[in-house]
């Protein structure tokens, strides 16, 4: 069986910016991309990972514990 891309569109990357800013917005400015494309590609990964990685309100962005997991993984890679 073939693996799958596992950092389709560099989304591990904008997964690390955005847990390492604490807001979509502000890893968007560091990334040079809107806020609503940042919010699409964790989705995507998401979606992709089939896990819930970030848990979003209107005043901030919490890692549920499967996020957690993968931010440890991704910093490592």
């Amino acid at each position: 069986m073939a693996r799958p891309d596992i950092n389709r569109s560099g989304e591990i990357e904008v997964f690390v910016r955005v847990v390492e800013a604490g807001s979509f917005s502000a890893a968007a400015r560091a990334l040079r991309m809107t806020p609503s494309a940042v919010s699409k590609l964790i989705a995507r990964l998401e979606a992709r990972l089939g896990a819930r990685l970030i848990s979003r309100s209107t005043r901030k962005l919490q890692l549920t514990p499967e996020g957690a997991a993968f931010f440890d993984s991704g910093v490592r890679i």
